[in-house]
């Protein structure tokens, strides 16, 4: 490899970040084994990781009344980041999910005559294209490596942006599978009577209480599955305070820590995105905590769960019935939970794929 070119990761975020985050997490289990990152520049954070340089950014008034009055945006990034450039080298550029980052810091690299000795990584963490077509934008000109969480997102991307950059990696998602995953049946039935499940079949859905994330369809259709099957529990984490329903669990916010044993004594996760989600990392928790899942075949899910291999996809999600029908056949067990590899978009995955992503950059520098 070429170990000349040095990798910089820009952070809106202070890192470690101290609060979750899907894409903060997955940095911060790679960041803490073997790793390509050299440099990260970002706001200072409460602690820093061993063996890498920082710069830290830091947002004054003056940058605020530049940005304001002058529309010179990402001042402050880029000060910070004038601190690690030197001339001659090469490197690589990381951006995660900050569109408003690339342009300002394509500017700064022209500026100073230094564009052609920086490549630029930008990690999209969404599905459909951000910018709409034929906007006149020249974002995926300016950016030399777009990484999608999913074959079907680039996929998308290339039926509707004329101009993508000239590379293009796929990188999915990755969970803590030490942490998420299937216990034994005794473990199992232990958990189930200490949080008061017993005999009943339990069904989980889990975000943050938005309309997008389709809990109010979800409640809908539990008022019909819970009329005919009164042996069955919805647990309902994340949300905020609602009336009380028969056959409904509220639980509202719980550690992030304790998300697993709630999985793991449940049977069924339900996934009822109306949006086009990138990926879903909680329903693969579930997933890989023994559940079985249905979900909304929007966005990246379907190639996450395999094309149906790995679950239900509920073709239009706004369908009531079609739910009702899913939930009913896994309730009359005629559905064979399929079995799952052990590090199936595990974080460890994560790792070597974001290593393989840099180093086939690293070699782009030699030709």
């Amino acid at each position: 490899m070429n170990d000349s070119v040095k990798v910089i990761l820009i952070s809106q975020s202070a890192l470690p970040f101290s609060k979750i985050g899907s894409w903060t997490t997955l940095y911060k289990n790679y960041l803490e084994h073997d790793h390509k990152i050299d440099y990260i520049v970002c706001p200072k954070p409460e602690k820093k990781y061993n063996g890498i340089e920082y710069s830290f950014v830091n947002l004054t008034l003056w940058h605020k009344l530049q940005r304001k009055f002058l529309k010179r945006k990402k001042l402050e990034f880029l000060q910070a980041l004038e601190k690690i450039i030197i001339p001659n080298q090469k490197y690589i550029i990381q951006i995660v999910d900050n569109y408003g980052m690339v342009e300002p810091l394509k500017k700064y690299l022209l500026s100073k005559g230094i564009a052609n000795q920086c490549y630029i990584q930008f990690f999209y963490h969404g599905f459909p294209p951000y910018l709409k077509p034929n906007s006149g934008s020249d974002f995926y000109e300016i950016i030399d490596e777009m990484i999608f969480l999913t074959n079907d997102s680039y996929s998308q991307h290339k039926k509707q942006i004329a101009a993508l950059p000239n590379y293009y990696s796929v990188l999915h998602n990755g969970i803590d599978t030490q942490k998420f995953k299937k216990v034994s049946e005794s473990e199992k039935i232990a958990l189930r009577k200490e949080l008061g499940f017993n005999d009943k079949k339990v069904f989980v859905w889990c975000s943050n209480d938005r309309p997008k994330k389709g809990l109010d369809l979800i409640l809908k259709v539990w008022q019909t599955i819970y009329s005919d099957y009164k042996n069955c529990l919805l647990i309902v984490i994340g949300n905020n305070p609602r009336e009380k329903m028969d056959g409904v669990l509220f639980l509202g916010k719980i550690p992030n820590n304790e998300l697993p044993k709630y999985f793991q004594a449940s049977d069924c996760y339900l996934f009822p995105t109306l949006c086009e989600e990138g990926f879903g990392l909680s329903l693969i928790e579930a997933l890989h905590c023994g559940n079985y899942g249905i979900a909304s075949a929007l966005g990246g899910v379907p190639e996450v769960l395999q094309y149906g291999k790995l679950g239900k996809l509920i073709k239009d999600p706004y369908a009531v019935p079609e739910w009702e029908i899913a939930i009913k056949d896994f309730l009359q067990g005629n559905i064979e939970i399929p079995a799952l590899s052990s590090d199936l978009y595990s974080m460890e995955n994560w790792n070597k794929g974001m290593n393989e992503i840099i180093d086939r950059a690293k070699l782009r520098f030699k030709q």
